[in-house]
């Protein structure tokens, strides 16, 4: 298993390491201990699953302290475009996204720390995303952040008339006026 940086401070690209052999694959998406060796301390309490179509996006997603919660993505089948934006006001990246394709083929998985708005754009059909949750959802801390925010300028490789959007994100608001309390 490889663990990268990327561009925000807590920000993990995780690449496990596939066996293949004409039975298919195997690898290993989960291990404590191998988190721990790069201070990736979070003790996932919460599986979750969800199906979208092509073109769906969710989020931008995230819970107000105390509820905020790490999480651990991946597809398990299809394709997305991962982005989180760094909400965390005194961090040098606060304000700035990260994006990753996550695929059923590349295996690849993305920690996202606590401080964050995660969301996601879905590029092929029936795409299913696991992710694992270090804290509880909590309805009354939920928040979020509208997904075409023109400060944030997110390109979700997903043509805007395209975009599949739910009536609740609908309802987000831009970054700039988002409570949030990291």
């Amino acid at each position: 298993m490889e663990i990268q940086e990327t561009s925000i401070q807590g920000v993990y690209i995780v690449k496990p390491t596939v066996f293949n052999d004409n039975r298919g694959f195997f690898f290993e998406a989960y291990n404590q201990s191998k988190y721990t060796c790069k201070n990736i301390r979070s003790e996932f309490i919460q599986d979750n699953i969800s199906c979208s179509q092509k073109g769906a996006i969710r989020g931008l997603h995230y819970q107000l302290n105390p509820y905020s919660q790490a999480k651990l993505v991946q597809v398990i089948r299809g394709a997305v475009l991962d982005v989180v934006v760094d909400i965390r006001k005194n961090s040098p990246t606060y304000g700035k996204h990260f994006s990753i394709e996550l695929t059923e083929e590349n295996k690849l998985q993305l920690f996202v720390p606590r401080g964050m708005a995660h969301g996601f754009s879905v590029l092929a059909n029936e795409t299913l995303f696991f992710y694992k949750c270090d804290n509880i959802y909590n309805k009354a801390s939920e928040r979020g952040i509208k997904w075409n925010d023109p400060e944030l300028g997110i390109d979700w490789k997903v043509p805007a008339d395209k975009a599949i959007i739910s009536a609740k994100d609908d309802l987000l608001l831009n970054f700039k006026e988002a409570e949030k309390n990291f």
